[in-house]
């Protein structure tokens, strides 16, 4: 098959022909139709996550078709379109018993523990545990963009923050993730502040059902700013960015009694911030809640939104590209620019 591989950090995506993937005894093989270029597919190319070992092929926002079956695989078949959490956990343990396989500790995390979706074929273990159906009226791209961003994106704000309509939602970072937040936040009845220093991003923010923006550049003080635009705080805020600064917005701009949610993942000095401990979460009696993707089980309810018209997420789909331009497409991250989801639709190129 072809793949996208990297033999260094930071080096050249060059497309090769390597062997395929071993069908799992209990998982399958799917030819990947579309995959999401993820700022986390970007950490693992720089070296900041220890999972990931170069040589490598990135990619773990995928969508496609099966094209081989495991023997001990009993619940899907041939030709059926799929995705699948990137997080993919036993399906044995306690902890995945108990419904909560993010956290798994037996977990194949596919594009950082071992090979990605970069390539024209991915394994998928214990399918019948991760792998989800999709829907005939979705596309792949768009089941691409509904990857780990967005799926992230609604467990915390659904299943972790608990938002309520009426309430006001703070998006701090306005690239896949926050966008995602953005849409999911005004589907589900909340006023929604986006936050970023970019006014295409805010601007796209504003399309897809923010309330107000705010332009970070412009404010003395971001979380004054928040307070004083939303009438003494966020209810929920969301860091989607994963760095000091914005984190550290995020608490400063939540009312008393506010849930931060903390979605960026923070890396290197951001990942031990500062902590107004005293100030903030102890007098104002914050909560803080980390997540990190979302289980299979989950995705009936976030498809039937997506079925339902009520979020779409191919409206975040700005960029469809070949295979040998994945390289570039992770580069073009270094500096923060471009608006929405790179999706790779193109496998043989």
């Amino acid at each position: 098959m072809k793949a996208a591989l990297f033999e260094a950090f930071r080096g050249p995506l060059h497309v090769q022909t390597v062997p395929d993937p071993d069908c799992p005894l209990d998982g399958v093989v799917v030819s990947v139709e579309a995959c999401g270029v993820c700022r986390s597919d970007w950490h693992g190319w720089t070296g900041a996550d220890p999972d990931v070992q170069a040589p490598h092929v990135p990619g773990h926002e995928f969508a496609g078709r099966i094209v081989e079956v495991g023997p001990e695989c009993r619940n899907f078949s041939l030709g059926d379109r799929v995705t699948a959490p990137f997080i993919l956990a036993c399906g044995q343990c306690p902890v995945c018993r108990a419904g909560d396989p993010t956290i798994c500790a037996d977990q194949f995390v596919l594009g950082f523990s071992g090979w990605g979706a970069f390539a024209q074929l991915a394994a998928v273990p214990h399918a019948d545990f991760n792998l989800v159906t999709l829907p005939e009226t979705m596309s792949f791209d768009e089941a691409a963009a509904m990857g780990c961003r967005f799926t992230t994106a609604y467990r915390g704000l659904v299943e972790r923050a608990t938002l309520k309509p009426g309430e006001w939602l703070v998006v701090h970072g306005c690239g896949g993730i926050g966008l995602s937040a953005v849409m999911i936040g005004a589907a589900m009845g909340a006023s929604v502040l986006a936050v970023d220093i970019d006014d295409a991003k805010l601007a796209l923010a504003q399309d897809l059902g923010a309330t107000l923006l705010l332009n970070a550049r412009t404010a003395d003080s971001v979380g004054e700013s928040v307070r004083d635009m939303t009438g003494g705080g966020g209810h929920v805020s969301v860091d989607a960015l994963g760095v000091t600064e914005t984190f550290n917005n995020s608490l400063y701009g939540l009312r008393r009694l506010g849930r931060h949610v903390q979605i960026g993942m923070p890396t290197d000095q951001h990942a031990r911030p500062t902590l107004a401990l005293l100030d903030l979460v102890y007098s104002r009696q914050l909560t803080l809640l980390g997540t990190r993707g979302m289980a299979a089980h989950r995705f009936p309810s976030l498809l039937d939104m997506v079925t339902a018209g009520r979020v779409s997420p191919g409206r975040l789909v700005t960029n469809r590209i070949s295979l040998a331009q994945a390289g570039k497409a992770l580069s073009e991250m270094d500096d923060f620019k471009g608006s929405g989801i790179t999706v790779i639709t193109d496998f043989n190129n």
